[in-house]
């Protein structure tokens, strides 16, 4: 098959999430089909790293898109009724580029990232378009609303969550089929929305990188956060995890120690590093040895949707989990099958002390997330679901 992947980020070097699914989807497939990328840069050093992907994407289209624009396209789009992430991706030069791909290629289907790339192929219905969400987008809008913020951030919570819920219902019934990385976003578009096909494709785990590596599991002194610093849910995560979590920890493990690994790290999360017990480490280009030091792997997420790699890469690992729902739900698993779910603060540190207190515990939870994920989560079966996918709408056309 011939397949054009409409991205919102140039998807090299993969170390997010939006970026991690195409690499990894787009790799495997192209063992046996032809695949092209349309996609914008955001900033320069997105162009050296075309050569990195050109042996997995035939062709490459790229598309600036320098962030003085993005923030001018949410300030203009303030004063209408879209969603401000969709318009943050506007791109007349992307609609332009993206017409004359498809006028000069014939693809048998059209993988759109994300709900802020559907208004570059919701006219397109002569092709057979999917739109992988990932997730529900106005489930995390309406976790978001849930979290104390101040009055101006919470006025914009407010707005940019019935515009998402709104502009949802229809996106949806404009695409050929829906994808939703967990069961939980999918019954939750379901019961939201009364339109739209709507399937699963959960996120995936480098299995060949993240996989067990002889993890020692006699120590019981490190607590781990990974994820990208910047980003909303996970600073929330760790300023809630250090201020009311840990202390409850630390009065049975004195010497527990916390890591917050991940790029970007705003003031907030920097101000965590106490050159004690906390530590803030920054961008690690490779967290496989970040995951098989640690303990535990917490990730205390209040608000968000999906499935969270930070859980899935540590089961791969063999790594025991303690988590909220955020991360938890949607993976058909049962409490303890590499990861424990706990919601409220004292719940969460019970269940962390009770795996740094018991050896045989956290081995035992750790070798079941690794069968969980070798057997659900590799990209090789991800990949091979999409595959059917592409191939119902190529026998459907």
């Amino acid at each position: 098959m011939k397949i054009l992947f409409i991205a919102n980020r140039f998807p090299y070097p993969p170390y997010r999430g939006d970026k991690l699914k195409i690499y990894n989807l787009a790799s495997v497939l192209s063992q046996k089909h032809e695949i092209h990328l349309i996609t914008f840069a955001e900033q320069a050093s997105d162009y050296e790293h075309v050569p990195e992907v050109s042996h997995i994407f035939s062709h490459i289209n790229i598309i600036d898109l320098p962030k003085w624009k993005s923030i001018l396209n949410v300030a203009i789009g303030m004063f209408g009724s879209r969603p401000l992430q969709v318009n943050y991706f506007r791109s007349r030069r992307f609609r332009k580029e993206l017409k004359h791909l498809l006028s000069v290629n014939t693809y048998d289907a059209i993988h759109v990232q994300h709900l802020r790339m559907a208004q570059y192929a919701i006219d397109y219905k002569d092709q057979y378009r999917i739109l992988d969400l990932p997730d529900a987008f106005s489930l995390y809008w309406q976790r978001r609303k849930g979290v104390k913020r101040n009055i101006f951030a919470k006025l914009l919570d407010d707005i940019e969550s019935a515009r998402v819920l709104k502009y949802e219902s229809y996106i949806l019934d404009e695409f050929n089929l829906n994808l939703v990385c967990s069961s939980e976003d999918l019954t939750f578009l379901k019961q939201a929305h009364s339109t739209g096909h709507i399937e699963l494709l959960p996120n995936g785990v480098d299995t060949s990188k993240f996989k067990p590596m002889d993890h020692d599991y006699s120590h019981s002194s490190t607590l781990l956060f990974t994820g990208n610093m910047d980003y909303a849910p996970n600073v929330d995560a760790v300023l809630y995890f250090a201020e009311e979590v840990f202390p409850l920890i630390k009065m049975k493990f004195p010497e527990v120690k916390f890591i917050i690994a991940g790029q970007r790290p705003i003031d907030k999360v920097k101000a965590l590093d106490n050159g004690r017990d906390i530590t803030v480490t920054g961008f690690i280009p490779d967290l496989s040895e970040m995951y098989n030091n640690a303990s535990v792997v917490v990730a205390p997420l209040r608000f968000g949707a999906g499935t969270q790699n930070k859980v899935l890469e540590a089961m791969a690992m063999g790594i025991p989990v303690v988590c909220s729902n955020i991360g938890f739900e949607g993976l058909g698993i049962e409490d303890g099958e590499g990861a424990f779910m706990r919601m409220d603060k004292d719940g969460f540190a019970e269940q962390v002390c009770a795996l740094l207190a018991d050896r045989a515990l956290r081995e035992t939870t750790g070798k079941k997330g690794t069968e969980v994920i070798t057997r659900k989560f590799s990209w090789e079966t991800i990949a091979h679901t999409l595959e059917t996918y592409f191939s119902k709408g190529r026998i459907n056309s």
